[in-house]
């Protein structure tokens, strides 16, 4: 009997043991993954967004993290000239970057015309109602005037956003615009999210996204803060088309002014811009005016120096050199002009 027991005693044990084992395995098998990787691709209507902060600012462990590799720091930039048209043709000499203010030696620089990777955000929630039409038409013309090489995603949302296309043709995405009709609530902030973390996997190093959109939200999971934290940490210009009507009463004003300026924010933090046609012909003006401009920037890159990699905000300044400016005399040739980039970068360690 003594035997018996004791063999008892010791399978018991055994099975302790194997199961301590596989529940260590599925531990490290289910172990979040590190803050840098992006989300894994789900089907195109079912793209989850990463898990929302449970407050603060910044996002809890498995949302996407996107930083600046501080080795090289590389900045695309608009130039433009008083009436807002691209001025092209500037070299290396021409331009001047500080990065908290202490200022930088270019060792990198291109200006010729690049395939680029571009997400649409298309809101299709019911504040869109009477807007809709125009939206899809001025998105329609901005793809015809593509480069043959760019490859888009399109995400639309009310409230919640949609993974419609993922990286296809220009010719594949006009005929998913067909398909969309306004209705529901509207996450903007949660759209613009999954659109940066979407950019960040597109085939191309230059990445942009345009936001078709009224500005206003009253369904996102995220706040305007985490979205503003997320827009330093990209890389990805944003470029934002508000669809707006004229409303009367005081109430849908205020609304309105909330939405233009949200969309301000967003597109100025990324070094994009935010164009608010009112009419069918300037948004025909607006983009034609787009698709050239991403079709004339130019791209720097620096190696920091004198600035520490303390993980910190870093404020990024590009001018165009004083000495090339108008205040050389009449025959620099360079009329005053207006530099976009985007704002600064976190200096990882």
């Amino acid at each position: 009997m003594s035997f018996m027991r004791a063999l008892a005693h010791h399978l018991i044990i055994g099975c302790l043991i194997l199961l301590s084992g596989a529940a260590v395995a599925d531990a490290r098998l289910a172990r979040p993954r590190h803050q840098t990787e992006l989300t894994a691709s789900a089907s195109p209507q079912s793209q989850a967004l990463p898990p929302k902060p449970e407050r603060g600012n910044e996002p809890q462990e498995g949302a996407t993290i996107l930083k600046e590799k501080t080795e090289v720091v590389t900045v695309t930039v608009t130039v433009t000239d008083p009436d807002n048209r691209p001025v092209t043709g500037l070299g290396r000499q021409h331009f001047e970057v500080f990065d908290d203010k202490v200022k930088q030696e270019i060792g990198y620089f291109r200006d010729e015309d690049v395939p680029l990777s571009l997400g649409i955000v298309f809101d299709v929630s019911g504040s869109m109602q009477g807007k809709i039409d125009r939206a899809r038409d001025a998105l329609k013309a901005f793809i015809q005037t593509s480069h043959r090489e760019d490859d888009f995603f399109l995400i639309t949302f009310n409230e919640q956003p949609r993974l419609v296309a993922e990286f296809t043709d220009s010719s594949t995405l006009v005929g998913k615009l067909d398909l969309v009709t306004p209705h529901g609530n509207t996450a903007l902030i949660d759209a613009v999210y999954l659109g940066l973390e979407k950019a960040a996997q597109g085939h191309h190093r230059k990445r942009a996204l345009l936001l078709i959109s009224d500005g206003q939200d009253n369904a996102s999971r995220y706040s305007f803060g985490n979205l503003r934290q997320l827009l330093k940490e990209s890389d990805t210009q944003i470029y934002c088309i508000g669809i707006s009507e004229q409303e009367i009463d005081i109430p849908a004003r205020r609304l309105r002014q909330a939405g233009r300026l949200a969309l301000e924010e967003i597109a100025q933090i990324t070094g994009g811009k935010a164009f608010f046609p009112r009419s069918a012909e300037e948004m025909e003006v607006i983009i034609s005016r787009l698709a050239v401009e991403l079709r004339h920037q130019y791209s720097l890159g620096y190696v920091p120096t004198g600035v520490q990699r303390d993980g910190k905000w870093h404020r990024i300044k590009v001018r165009i050199d004083p000495s090339y400016g108008p205040s050389c005399g009449p025959n620099c040739g360079l009329p005053p002009v207006t530099v976009r980039a985007k704002e600064g970068y976190y200096a990882v360690p």
